[in-house]
Parts: structure tokens; C-alpha cells; sequence
């Protein structure tokens, strides 16, 4: 295979193709990348469901046998094979020793997220010591910026991108709030140039070099939910320091999906769930970084039990020791049942690492890209032929695995269609279906089999 790779996915296709006698769109050629994809055993560890299973399937149209085309890891990641076994573990462990579940046993439900918390860092490319499991990400959030938003008279301002996930921009309007200051003034959001879809790069530095000395915080997901584009996390974290700005991230579609660096670029605290491409399973244990410089520097504001140290917690003292960094930040003990699903799926990641899931993923994503622009560009020789526009970066490091994806027809009902032909993706108002192809699962074939869906569901919807 690593002969046919080239510099941009449409050059393997291409030579992948050629090798083959057939054209880069055909279903050989899907079938290749399948055979030689160095990561296929992966899928094996988790449910794929069927299209029988689905609730909106038309088996009129499809094979209810077959595997679904899952292309919604962004929304939720699929159940890791080993998640019941443990989760059915603890159950048992719970019947058979009550209490002493806490101290007993291969995972003791007071400590059970230390064990894993490392595999977690290694994916966000963070220390064990920076990296907490705890809680879901808008807590996690809003426990910290009540540590790293310290609004002055002069240095009010949360940097955030206009149209954040809806819950970042509560968190920060009510976090400006809980200050005494007024959202109006002290929100500063970035939109992208007119009749653009995504910020560039170069409009986020300079409006942190103009007005930088205003703002506290700059407050940034790392992958954007609507559009899919991946923010140059180390060029923004500089250039907010550089200011004298705390700079944080929601990754809650970057974790599992890109290369993550959250050290060494310096990120000063970071937060993300771990359902989507970390297939925890809906509401699942989240995460928070907090890098070690700020570890005696920036303290929590609200204390629990779990901030204190394991050494003496259980002495029940009330005097309170303190955990340096983000692990002073714990509230509470885990829930168990979290934990279970989570490690399932950690140990899957475990198998492989995240610069080999971030290649294939770049190739995975530019063939959907490629068979995209080749069968539904915009053709002014056909305008009343739908099609479909793109409006995530075409830079692949601009991006992670998913595409967004605009027509030219009302989405709604293209995304029923899809969903009667056995496809499980997303549609995200005003006028998006998300696509996120998955490395860690997902197969060209599948790539392959919803373009093949697609194109009927388009037909269908155009009568």
C-alpha cells in the first residue's frame, strides 16, 4: 500500500487506480484500502449496528442485514465490545461485595479513572498529572473559567468564534454574568469574512494582537461542531500568551479525531467529552486539562472531597490538602458504570496511536471528499441538477474527519431519504449533514456505500 501513497489523497486514488485498471470511483478501489488498511482489526472491537436495528430503516430499499453506514461518530461513537463485559463486572462485584467495591477488586469505584487516566493523556498529548476525568464537559468548563476568568475593569473580554456550540456560549455568557459584567461588552465574538464560511487563521491573530490587552480569556473549540474546522490551536494559544490571555479549548470533537498537543503547545486548560470519537457512550465520564505550569498558580474556586489528597482523604479531617493542578479540581468520585464503557474504549486506543489514526484519517476523509466533488459538484451545464457544496476547509489540516456538507435542495428531507437507506449520520440546522467517516471503525467501503445512498436519497428527494 505505501507504495500508492502520495502527498494528497487524490494522488493515492489515483495511483491506487491505475494499479487496479479501474476508475478512482470505482468499488474496487475501496476495496483495496480496506484490504491494506493496517488498522481494519479495529472495527472488530466494537458493535456496528445493523440496518434492520435502525428505527427510520425502509428494508424495501436496503438489506436489513447488512452493517449500517455509521458515519456519526461525531455525535456519538459506537459501543466498544468490552463495555458490557465490565460494566457487568461491577454489577457483579456490587452484588456480591457491596461496599467493599470501593477499595476491591481490578478497578475500586473510589480511584477506578486513575487507572486510565493516562491513555487519556497520551490522546490529548498531556501529562497523566495535567489530565482529570470527571463529571460532563459544561461542568468541567464552567469549574474552569471560575479559576481562569478574572475579569478586571480593563481586562474583561472572552475571545469565543460567533456560533460556538451552544453550550460554550452559555457557559461563557453566564460566567460573564456571575462577574458582574455584561455579556454585550465583555463577550467578544469572531465571525467569519462575509460570504465565508470559516475563520481564517490570520483574522483570529490579529484580532487577539488588536485587542488582546481587553481580554481574559481567549475561549475556542478546537474542531468547530457546525463546520468541521480544525483551529490552529498553536498558533492561537502563542499568540493569546503573547497578550497576556489564558487560553482554552473545548475539544470535544477534536479528542480521538486529531493529533492533539495540548502540553507542548501550552495550552492553558482544555475540556472535552468523550462520547463521540472516544465512544464512551451518551453523557459519558468527561475530561479536563489544566497544564502544570498553572499547577500551583491557579486554584479551583469550588472545593469537593475528591480535590484532596488520596494519601489522607479518608481521614475526614476537614482540613483540606489541596491536589496541585487539575486534580484539585475533582469534586466527587466517579460513577463506575461511566468508568466501564470508557476504558473499553481507551483500550482499544491503547492498540494503536494517534498519529496512525490521524493517517488513515486524512485519506479516509479525502476519499469522501474526492467522490463528493466528482459526482455532486455545482454544473452549470445542468442547473437544475442538485449538488452539493462543501464547506469545510479542503485543507486536510484544517480539518478533522468530518465533512460538512450544504445542498442545493432542502437537507431535511435528503436526510430522511438517507436515513430509509440504512445511513446513520447528522443534520445540524440551518442546513448541514455532518459526515464523519471514523478511523477507528469506519472502512472506505463505508465511505464507498454512502455516496452510492446518497445518490439515490438525492433522486428521491428531487421528484
Amino acid at each position: 500500500m505505501d507504495q500508492f501513497v502520495g502527498s494528497t489523497p487524490r494522488q493515492t486514488l489515483e495511483r491506487v487506480s491505475a494499479f487496479l485498471g479501474c476508475r478512482p470511483t470505482s468499488a474496487e478501489v475501496a476495496a483495496y484500502l480496506d484490504e491494506h488498511d493496517s488498522l481494519r482489526h479495529l472495527r472488530e472491537e466494537f458493535l456496528v449496528p445493523r440496518i434492520a436495528d435502525l428505527p427510520h430503516s425502509d428494508l424495501s430499499l436496503v438489506d436489513g442485514a447488512e452493517d449500517c453506514i455509521y458515519l456519526v461518530g461525531n455525535s456519538l461513537g459506537l459501543q466498544p465490545k468490552m463495555a458490557r463485559k465490565y460494566l457487568e463486572e461491577e454489577l457483579d462485584k456490587w452484588a456480591k461485595t457491596g461496599v467493599h467495591g470501593h477499595t476491591e477488586g481490578s478497578r475500586p469505584w473510589a480511584w477506578a479513572e486513575n487507572n486510565i487516566e493516562d491513555v487519556m493523556a497520551d490522546i490529548v498529548g498531556a501529562k497523566a498529572e495535567e489530565v482529570a476525568l470527571m463529571n460532563g464537559l459544561t461542568v468541567n468548563l464552567h469549574l474552569l473559567l471560575l479559576s481562569f476568568y478574572k475579569p478586571t475593569a480593563a481586562r474583561h473580554r472572552i475571545l469565543l468564534e460567533d456560533k460556538a456550540f451552544p453550550s460554550d456560549h452559555y457557559a461563557v455568557e453566564s460566567q460573564i454574568r456571575l462577574r458582574g459584567f455584561d455579556p454585550e461588552r465583555s463577550m467578544l465574538l469572531l465571525s467569519p469574512r462575509p460570504g465565508e464560511e470559516t475563520l481564517r487563521t490570520e483574522d483570529i491573530l490579529e484580532v487577539i494582537e488588536r485587542e488582546g490587552d481587553s481580554i481574559a480569556v481567549v475561549m475556542f473549540s478546537a474542531v468547530q461542531y457546525y463546520t468541521g474546522q480544525l483551529f490552529d490551536m498553536a498558533a492561537i494559544t502563542e499568540a493569546g500568551h503573547r497578550k497576556g490571555c489564558y487560553v482554552g479549548f473545548d475539544c470535544a470533537h477534536a479528542v480521538g479525531n486529531v493529533e492533539l498537543k495540548l502540553h507542548e503547545w501550552g495550552v492553558s486548560f482544555a475540556c472535552w467529552c468523550s462520547y463521540k470519537y472516544v465512544n464512551s457512550g451518551a453523557g459519558g465520564l468527561a475530561g479536563a486539562f489544566v497544564h502544570e505550569k498553572h499547577r500551583q498558580s491557579v486554584k479551583p474556586a469550588l472545593l469537593g472531597w475528591w480535590g484532596h489528597d488520596l494519601k489522607t482523604r479518608f481521614q475526614m479531617n476537614n482540613r483540606m490538602e489541596l491536589q496541585p493542578g487539575v486534580n484539585g479540581f475533582r469534586l466527587s468520585n466517579q460513577p463506575i458504570l461511566l468508568v466501564c464503557p470508557l476504558q473499553a474504549s481507551l483500550e482499544v486506543f491503547k492498540m494503536t496511536s494517534m498519529q496512525l489514526l490521524r493517517r488513515k484519517s486524512l485519506l479516509l476523509t479525502g476519499y469522501l471528499e474526492y467522490l463528493i466533488q466528482h459526482y455532486y459538484s455545482e454544473d452549470p451545464a445542468q442547473p437544475h441538477k442538485p449538488h452539493v457544496r462543501i464547506i469545510t476547509p479542503s485543507d486536510p489540516q484544517q480539518r478533522g474527519c468530518q465533512l460538512s456538507l450544504c445542498f442545493s435542495i432542502p437537507v431535511t428531507k435528503i436526510f430522511k431519504e438517507l436515513e430509509r437507506r440504512g445511513v446513520a449520520c447528522d443534520m445540524r440546522e440551518p442546513s448541514v449533514l455532518r459526515i464523519a467517516p471514523v478511523p477507528l471503525y469506519n472502512r472506505f467501503s463505508d465511505v464507498h456505500r454512502f455516496i452510492e445512498a446518497l445518490r439515490s436519497a438525492l433522486a428521491a428527494s428531487s421528484r
